[in-house]
């Protein structure tokens, strides 16, 4: 296997021929499709808190509870994550790629055709959640298997770049869902919105997730994979059982880094909006057009990243990356407690330096050998989410209510620290890394 430190500078690589620029682009427009089926939710949570629960129940009460069942689909996430990567690691990353789209299309659909709980009681919330258990099942295999399907469809020196591409399609999904969400909010009014409004983003999530697995049949198995599978280097016992006797270490540090990921896209990019209306009261179309420049700033923050982790190594570009998004959170808040005068600026900025997480995925990749990289990445990542993700958005809501508005600023601030140090502990070490 080659490798790299992540601390080395690449030379000169060749860059991507059309077939690889076509496999990106499709790579990363599926991506986008799935994302925007399962961020989508997080975004009418006040309109879903007022009608899956009683009318008499505390708003706040039913704005955590539809936290908590946003929440269920993390803790679905490590289900399908490991039986995904178990038989893209066995059988092919193709496979799993398109699976996994068409379990997040059904369930989108579904929800927007739910009865509420005026109509059918305590069985609206109880569909609900089942529902976003199995998106959770759907992402847990996405995520990790498109950061491995483009990292081995790319050249030597250039898996940041493929990888931060693909996260940049998956936050492109973000930004359709903010443009929707803004889009019903200052185009109907808030009963309108109550009463039909909140179900058009499923259905169009439902029939967006039915194109994506339309786009994926056009793509091919990756020639790492390929090449293992002609010259009979499969694995051929549990992948995930090699992965916890040998690489304990790639999984310690794939669960710091996502942990910061999480922090930043849930927090930063899917709350903010709810809590500047909630706790800082902006009203909905300024918030949601916030969060539509941070998602905008945040694509072209998340390919910025996977540059600089291909021109200056990974280390290094994780510590910068991840000390820039700590500043530009805590000038949000410390803004939006103030009145929010420059709220859509800083929101634009913080944006772009959650763009850090466009690193992540190049250093997970790289942090285990071919045969077991899709179980390994897989496993680490939905640990993380299944953990600290997962509590992440009742957290969030209980910390705001009960240790002030600028709680969220202190939480992503520790994961960004967390995030700091896997940087100074990769240029320190010059850990290898395995590009191939």
């Amino acid at each position: 296997m080659k490798a790299e430190t992540s601390a080395a500078a690449p030379a000169a690589h060749p860059g991507f021929g059309r077939g690889g620029v076509r496999t990106l682009a499709l790579a990363a427009l599926g991506g986008a499709l799935e994302f925007y089926d399962f961020v989508v939710f997080v975004f009418f949570t006040k309109v879903l808190g007022q009608l899956f629960f009683p009318h008499d129940m505390p708003e706040w009460l039913a704005l955590l509870q539809v936290y908590g069942i946003f929440a269920a689909g993390y803790l679905a996430r490590p289900l399908g994550g490991i039986v995904m990567a178990h038989f893209g690691d066995r059988s092919g990353r193709k496979k799993m790629f398109t699976l996994s789209v068409f379990l997040m299309a059904l369930p989108t659909l579904c929800i927007g055709l739910l009865p509420t709980y005026a109509q059918v009681g305590a069985l609206a919330p109880v569909l609900l959640l089942l529902l976003r258990i199995v998106q959770g099942v759907a992402i847990g295999g996405e995520i990790p298997g498109a950061w491995v399907f483009v990292a081995e469809h790319a050249p030597p020196g250039r898996i940041g770049f493929a990888c931060a591409v693909l996260t940049s399609g998956l936050t492109a999904g973000i930004l359709v869902g903010s443009l929707v969400a803004a889009g019903l909010n200052t185009h109907l009014t808030p009963e309108e919105v109550r009463g039909y409004g909140w179900r058009i983003p499923f259905v169009l999530g439902g029939i967006f997730g039915f194109f994506a697995v339309w786009v994926r049949r056009w793509l091919s198995e990756t020639p790492v994979f390929a090449a293992m599978r002609e010259r009979k280097e499969l694995e051929h016992e549990l992948p995930l059982k090699r992965v916890l006797a040998g690489h304990l270490d790639g999984v310690l540090l794939s669960v710091l880094v996502t942990w910061m990921l999480t922090a930043a896209i849930v927090v930063v990019i899917l709350m903010t909006p709810t809590i500047a209306q909630t706790s800082f009261h902006i009203d909905a179309p300024r918030a949601f057009l916030g969060n539509s420049l941070a998602a905008l700033a945040l694509l072209a923050g998340c390919i910025g990243g996977g540059l600089l982790a291909d021109r200056f190594g990974r280390g290094r570009a994780l510590l910068l990356g991840s000390l820039a998004m700590l500043l530009a959170t805590y000038a949000l808040y410390r803004d939006l407690a103030a009145g929010g005068r420059h709220f859509l600026a800083l929101y634009a900025l913080a944006g772009l330096c959650v763009g850090a997480v466009g690193i992540v995925p190049a250093v997970m990749v790289a942090a285990f050998p071919p045969a077991i990289r899709f179980s390994g990445l897989s496993f680490s990542y939905n640990l993380a989410y299944a953990t600290v993700g997962a509590v992440t958005p009742p957290l969030i809501a209980y910390l705001a209510a009960r240790l002030g508005a600028m709680a969220p600023a202190h939480y992503v601030a520790i994961t960004a620290v967390v995030g700091a140090l896997v940087g100074v502990y990769l240029m320190a070490t010059k850990r290898a890394f395995h590009e191939r």
